[in-house]
């Protein structure tokens, strides 16, 4: 079976030689990565040779401090931004070559800090309709599109709403259902949470989860809330526009002095078993996230 898929991999990549070919196990796929924002050899870049690769399904944060390339990176991946060095795929598909822009566009949906910035419309189900009228899809589809997407963040009772009188939480929901009517494979969430206040923050990565959860959507989430990267499958660590750390948030947020060293905090729990660990000599594991992982290790410690 794996030398059939080596067979045909290896049969493309000779018919079509002036094609770059990536195996598609890897959804999105970054190649020593670098960008800048001025054409000039010497103008500091905000990406450094990073790579990365993000499988289908998963559910990725990628965090940092201000102007760490974080939310440059996520443009990439929307092709609001090209390489000016290296790579980067998705699906497969080169974002520099122009033929795939707009079909990385419609797969690959963009949610932006302020979701004012998003909304185009006066009436909530306009909006949401707005970008599905432009790509072309039939007014009975839209219609169904429309519902089954706000439905799907909970906000169909709102659908006669203006987006203007909404809550922030409601309004980046909103914003969510735009998205998420295009039908892409991959929703790109550039700190969707930074505006919102602790009962908008809620809102929002429940609606995230639960796409990621039920309907296996390739979500990453821009961020830089430390609670936030804690509930993904994986975090990226970003400083000084390149990758300093990428794993589990067990293995990442156990690396202590690396975050902090990046100008970063740790989860709390975190924190508070550096401390019993380093300057009380307690030998409790690393990667405790939770109050119940901490509890139960020092119970286990004392028993």
């Amino acid at each position: 079976m794996h030398e059939s898929i080596l067979c045909v991999i290896l049969y493309i990549s000779m018919a079509c030689p002036g094609e770059r070919i990536l195996a598609l196990t890897e959804y999105i796929h970054a190649v020593n990565l670098s960008f800048s924002y001025q054409n000039e050899p010497e103008a500091p870049q905000v990406l450094k040779d990073v790579s990365l690769s993000v499988e289908k399904g998963s559910f990725v944060a990628v965090l940092g401090h201000n102007g760490s390339g974080k939310s440059t990176l996520a443009k990439h991946m929307n092709v609001i931004l090209l390489p000016s060095g290296g790579s980067l795929f998705v699906n497969g598909m080169d974002t520099s070559l122009e033929e795939h822009l707009w079909e990385i566009r419609q797969q690959v949906g963009m949610v932006f800090q302020n979701p004012d910035n998003q909304l185009v419309a006066t009436v909530v189900e306009e909006d949401v309709a707005f970008a599905p009228e432009n790509m072309g899809v039939p007014p009975e589809e839209i219609r169904r599109r429309v519902e089954e997407a706000l439905r799907t963040v909970g906000m169909w009772d709102f659908r006669d709403h203006a987006p203007h009188r909404l809550s922030g939480g409601q309004k980046q929901r909103i914003a969510i259902a735009g998205v998420l009517a295009m039908h892409p494979d991959c929703i790109v969430l550039d700190e969707p949470t930074a505006m919102l206040d602790p009962r908008g923050r809620r809102e929002v990565l429940e609606t995230i989860h639960r796409l990621n959860r039920e309907s296996g959507m390739t979500v990453i989430l821009i961020t830089h809330y430390m609670d936030e990267a804690a509930q993904a499958d994986r975090v990226v660590v970003m400083d000084s526009g390149t990758v300093i750390a990428d794993g589990t948030p067990k293995e990442v947020f156990s690396q202590v002095e690396l975050i902090r060293s990046a100008g970063l905090d740790v989860p709390q729990t975190t924190d508070l078993v550096h401390w019993l660990r380093t300057e009380k000599g307690l030998d409790l594991p690393a990667d405790c996230l939770t109050v119940e992982e901490a509890a139960d290790a020092v119970a286990k410690l004392f028993s």
